[in-house]
């Protein structure tokens, strides 16, 4: 890892005789805005060196850790020197960031290519279904062209056209009872034609 990949976008400068980071932690935590100056100026740095090793991206990186050094500022009362030094408290929280950010920039492509592959996939699936629709017409029309034209007038008139059985006899000029045999018949065979099971 080169001093380059690393290194602040920024210049700092630092004042050593500012005391111990726990020190100026201490500070930070009774609301010292002077001293969070300083341990920003001393942290920066290794915040931003352990967030940019894991997110690669220099503006992302900037931002992670402007993200974490307001945290140390808003949670510092947390801090228990204790449990651990300062250094580790604030790498470890920079490293929780870091790992955030490339779960959720994940995520975010994730949703992306889910709702990508959703579009393409809809697209797909009304061609297919438009398709299917077109043979299964073809297909009727075929059947319908076997029938005797008694019974493809009959059946139009009356799946199509809407007409009930007594409509369809006065509008072929043929009687009730003979319409309603020649439909039967009629539908007996599309049904056979179109290969539809009977129940």
């Amino acid at each position: 890892m080169t001093e380059e990949s690393t290194a602040l976008p920024w210049p700092v400068v630092v004042d050593t005789a500012a005391g111990t980071p726990a020190d100026l932690m201490a500070r930070v935590a009774r609301g010292d805005s002077d001293a969070f100056a300083e341990l920003y100026d001393l942290m920066a740095p290794r915040v931003y060196g352990l967030i940019r090793r894991v997110l690669r991206n220099p503006a992302q990186s900037e931002e992670v850790t402007q993200e974490v050094m307001v945290e140390i500022w808003r949670t510092a009362t947390r801090y228990d020197a204790d449990r651990g030094s300062l250094t580790s408290w604030v790498l470890t929280m920079a490293h929780r960031r870091a790992i955030d950010r490339v779960r959720s920039e994940q995520s975010s492509t994730d949703r992306e290519q889910a709702v990508a592959a959703a579009s393409s996939t809809t697209e797909y699936d009304e061609v297919a279904e438009t398709v299917t629709t077109n043979l299964e017409v073809e297909q009727v029309r075929h059947c319908l062209s076997s029938l005797t034209e008694l019974q493809r007038e009959s059946v139009t008139l009356a799946y199509y056209g809407g007409y009930s059985y007594r409509e369809v006899a006065e509008l072929l000029d043929a009687k009730l009872a003979t319409i309603k045999a020649r439909m039967r018949d009629g539908l007996i065979r599309l049904r056979d034609c179109l290969g539809v099971t009977g129940r």
